[in-house]
């Protein structure tokens, strides 16, 4: 019984031990693997960055674009028109410029016991047809714009190939597949506050677009490549939002502070009334701005207040300097949605008033500063000009105090969708600048009758006034094939009304290509350009 007992437990003790072992030898079961999961809490698109409660969303554009009738892009250079080749309307400006962009924008929202933490990027990368920038002279060099190696030979005229968008905004590298890089919008959020790079809370929520592509529209403001600025943004509930923004004025902002002692018959022909003698920044604008956003549209009233800093009058401190002279601008707006013409239609118009900051009117990417030539019936050609910096001041007779600029101007555009993938918008914009007595009369003379800067330099000149108007009207057609896919075409019309008539003989003209010292008659200007473009939104 002893021995049954003993070869029992045995068994089952070697029984275990195998057990054991077998155990050992068995695999251990993996940790799961993060996948990328969907984050709901903030719409279509955005996933939660592995290993974290950050949510990220990733999107952006592929652009194709040419624009006929301009020298540079208007979608990224200020002025259709105006300066330069482009002002010439000659041999040797640009009849078509390309380009080819991508834009990324980056999205990372974290929810926290203070609300969502917010960050933001948007960057493009773009190849432009470089700017013409030659003096089309025959012993001269002529070239475009960030090209990479001009020819040398003594008299011979030099013609680069290539360009990338130079002079633009975001600069270029001059390279064949360099391009330019953009930073558009690059800010944090948190608890109502913004800090960063963003649109300046005055501009209307479509910015240089109420209804368009062509973003050279004067008649409101318009950062749609950002700002830097501090603002907070208070939530009323019910679509109603505030705000108060300290937002940087060297950037956007500056149209120019002119000492009028400065000017020449000549430079006065080229929009240059004076001097440009911006001092160091020393105040941000200060924005105030209401919205109410709900589903019949939007209504918004936008102020600002710009500090006009000037330098000294002469080239240094015991010269002497103007005090500061603080400019301001008010806009409205107004978007109405679900209007009885069809499904999606919408229309958006603002309107706008400055005294002493300007760009809230022509804004950066419209330009302030116009030198348009074109044909004449009486005379070689004909030429019109015209400029709207925020003050103007002189250095004569011991020095005068800034005075300001005013402007006024308006921009709309109605939008019809004729179906799912069809829409066309018909958009307009109109502003007028005009001048203080100050100006007027160093210009012109006293109550413009002859005198001053023009008049005595131009025997000619039968009608003198520095004020002017910039009207504009355009049509665009976009088809959208497919989801996210849409080919346009947009045609815009700018009119130069400027106050200036005559018959001049310059003894010399500002450097515009070949451009020679003639008889040239003073009157308005048009300019049409056609944007032709493709998108792809992803």
């Amino acid at each position: 019984m002893k021995l049954v007992k003993s070869l029992l437990l045995g068994s089952a003790a070697g029984l275990i031990a195998v057990g054991g072992a077998q155990a050992a030898d068995l695999p251990v079961k993996a940790k799961a693997v993060e996948y990328v999961k969907i984050c709901s809490l903030y719409g279509a698109g955005f996933y939660y960055i592995p290993g974290t409660d950050t949510c990220i969303k990733l999107g952006g554009y592929l652009r194709a674009e040419v624009a006929l009738g301009t020298n540079s892009d208007f979608t990224l250079n200020q002025n259709v028109s105006t300066q330069g080749a482009n002002g010439a309307r000659n041999r040797l400006t640009n009849y078509y410029t390309a380009r080819a962009r991508e834009d990324l924008n980056i999205d990372t929202r974290t929810a926290t016991e203070y609300g969502v933490v917010r960050t933001f990027f948007d960057g493009v990368f773009s190849w432009t047809t470089g700017n013409y920038v030659g003096t089309g002279s025959a012993t001269g060099t002529t070239a475009y714009s960030g090209a990479l190696a001009t020819a040398t030979t003594p008299g011979a005229t030099t013609t680069s190939l290539f360009g990338s968008g130079g002079g633009s905004v975001n600069g270029t590298d001059g390279n064949t597949s360099g391009g330019s890089l953009g930073v558009y919008y690059a800010f944090i959020q948190f608890a109502g506050f913004t800090m960063g790079k963003a649109v300046s809370q005055f501009d209307a929520p479509w910015t240089n677009y109420p209804g368009n592509n062509f973003d050279g529209l004067v008649g409101g403001s318009g950062t749609v490549t950002g700002v830097n600025q501090f603002s907070y943004t208070a939530d009323f509930g019910q679509g109603v939002t505030a705000s108060f923004s300290a937002e940087d004025a060297t950037s956007y902002y500056q149209a120019g502070n002119l000492n009028l002692a400065g000017a020449t018959a000549s430079s006065v022909l080229g929009a240059a009334y004076g001097s440009n003698a911006i001092g160091g920044s020393r105040s941000p604008n200060l924005v105030g701005m209401v919205r109410v956003d709900q589903a019949w549209g939007l209504f918004q009233a936008s102020v600002a207040a710009h500090d006009n800093h000037v330098a000294y009058y002469g080239a240094t401190e015991p010269t002497g300097h103007p005090d500061d002279k603080w400019g301001w601008a008010v806009q409205l707006a107004l978007s109405i949605k679900n209007i009885p013409t069809g499904a999606g239609d919408v229309i958006n118009i603002s309107g706008v008033y400055t005294d002493g900051a300007t760009r809230y009117n022509f804004q950066n990417l419209a330009g302030s500063s116009y030198a348009m030539f074109g044909g004449s019936s009486v005379a070689y050609g004909s030429l019109g000009f015209a400029s709207a910096p925020d003050t103007v001041f002189t250095s004569a007779g011991g020095g005068s105090s800034q005075e300001t600029v005013k402007t006024w101007g308006f921009r709309g555009a109605y939008t019809h969708n004729w179906d799912p993938y069809w829409n066309t918008a018909i958009y307009g914009a109109y502003a007028q600048a005009q001048f203080g007595t100050l100006a007027k009369t160093t210009l012109c003379g006293a109550g413009g009758a002859g005198g001053g800067v023009i008049g005595a330099g131009f025997a000619g000149v039968t009608s003198c006034n520095p004020d002017f108007a910039v009207g504009q009207v355009g049509v665009i057609t976009r088809w959208t094939p497919v989801k996210n896919l849409t080919f346009s075409a947009d045609v815009a019309w700018t009119h130069l009304d400027q106050k200036y008539a005559g018959i001049v003989t310059p003894a010399a003209l500002i450097p515009v290509p070949a451009k020679p010292v003639a008889t040239y008659e003073l009157k308005d200007q048009n300019s049409v350009v056609l944007l032709l473009r493709a998108q792809r939104n992803w």
